[in-house]
């Protein structure tokens, strides 16, 4: 069989994938999100269980640098999990970044507090957040490059919003999750225990997730070396840096929205009630952007979607936190959240899906994993640390904001760079209608 022949049956194979399929995976990915990120919205008391004022007067600063660490085996996850998807194939991939996860999560829920057991507490912390970032450092890529793979050709940013959507949906029942626990518990019992029911809650739904993943049918088409090869020898060094930068951007910007919640307790000393609020805000403003950018970036391309989104945030991203800073409240905290939120993630979801469509299909799920783990690892995960330290060394409470405007900056030139991948854009430019150099993205997404 020719590798035409094989990519014509390969993709009409993936055009019968039942939409219910589709979600399974989203969904799957949802539950990893939510117990990587529940971590940060009790940043404070996970540094008070585990990093006891009686021994450091830093608990929220080793917490924080505790979640960041666990980014460190992110690109060890892509290369070992993002090659497995690509050779053996994507649900095998999906499956077993799962099942590693549910061991970080259980694991890091059932660790007992440094009063028990001493340093060995931390010590457990540290290993099951470093395994917790080994397993979604490999689980972006398959997964992504599993739902291209099973979009028809038009509906390939509708898709990925799909799994940005589930995401999203993680974030918002952390927030209520928390929301519900901080207002329904005293604060002693919030340090104590309440912080684990919420990572339970996410270990919960494990064997849910691993049913549905081992149920999906299969994508890819193994390649041969020489197929693979021949891929990898497409890939150029302007896809590979703009697609980075993209990257830099989106999680910079999405993890210094998620500090919101720390934010609002730690610098606007505003209640955890309010502050979990600001959560659930960022999980519907996240939502609302998903659906905008997967239905506008299929209809009139991926770049006009990242350009006006990252133009907007840079425009308001100061005003917001000058507002929240002078009117502390939860209605300058929530309204500043909903609305930068919304604009991140537009700019977000449009620029995974063009990075996704940029890289040939036989090694996208290990160059996809590698590019958002180096952009997690470098970027994303230091974001929280980074701004907490630039609020103390300058004492400014608008640092938050001046990082996140540097990445939206990023974002927006690399933007204004990159080709368009956008196949009614494609489409055109092979008629003429568009930027000549377009058409070479077609050869990528065989």
């Amino acid at each position: 069989m020719t590798d035409e022949n094989a990519t014509g049956t390969c993709e009409a194979q993936i055009r019968h994938i039942p939409v219910g399929k589709v979600f399974a995976v989203a969904i799957g990915n949802a539950l990893e999100f939510y117990d990587f990120l529940t971590y940060s919205y009790f940043a404070i008391q996970i540094g008070h269980c585990f990093f006891p004022v009686a021994q450091t007067a830093h608990g929220l600063l080793y917490s924080l640098a505790t979640f960041g660490v666990g980014f460190i085996t992110r690109p060890l996850g892509a290369l070992v999990i993002g090659r497995f998807g690509d050779r053996v194939g994507r649900k095998p991939a999906m499956v077993l970044s799962f099942m590693l996860m549910g061991v970080g999560i259980t694991g890091l829920a059932l660790t007992p507090s440094y009063s028990t057991i001493g340093i060995f507490a931390p010590i457990l912390l540290l290993t099951f957040r470093l395994i917790q970032g080994f397993a979604l450092g490999g689980q972006v890529g398959p997964s992504t490059a599993y739902l291209v793979e099973a979009a028809p050709s038009h509906r390939r940013g509708l898709y990925v919003a799909v799994q940005f959507m589930t995401q999203d949906l993680s974030v918002l029942v952390a927030g209520v999750v928390g929301f519900a626990l901080s207002n329904s518990l005293a604060a002693s019992a919030l340090d104590q225990w309440g912080w684990r029911l919420a990572f339970l809650i996410g270990a919960a739904v494990i064997p849910f997730g691993l049913y549905l993943r081992r149920s999906l049918p299969e994508t890819l088409l193994l390649p041969d070396a020489t197929s693979r090869e021949d891929a990898a020898s497409k890939l150029s060094l302007r896809p590979i840096v703009l697609g980075l930068l993209l990257l830099i951007a989106t999680t910079t910007g999405g993890y210094g929205l998620s500090y919101m919640t720390t934010y609002a307790q730690d610098s606007l000393h505003l209640v955890a009630g309010v502050a979990f609020g600001a959560t659930i805000l960022n999980g519907v403003g996240n939502l609302m952007g998903d659906v905008l950018s997967g239905l506008a970036s299929d209809k009139i391309g991926r770049k006009p979607v990242m350009l006006v989104s990252a133009l907007f945030g840079l425009l308001l991203v100061m005003p917001a936190y000058l507002a929240m800073t002078r009117l502390p409240s939860a209605f300058t905290v929530y309204a500043a959240t909903t609305v930068l939120c919304l604009l991140m993630q537009t700019f977000g979801n449009a620029a995974m899906v063009t990075v996704t469509e940029s890289l040939p299909k036989a090694v996208r799920s290990t160059a996809l994993s590698l590019l958002y783990a180096i952009a997690t690892t470098v970027f994303g995960g230091t974001t929280q640390l980074v701004i907490k330290l630039l609020m103390v060394t300058t004492g400014s409470p608008l640092a938050p904001a001046w990082y996140i405007i540097t990445a939206l900056a990023v974002g927006l030139s690399s933007a204004v760079i990159i080709r368009e991948t956008a196949p009614v854009k494609v489409r055109h430019a092979a008629f003429g209608i568009a930027d000549r150099k377009t058409p070479a993205v077609v050869d990528l997404l065989k």
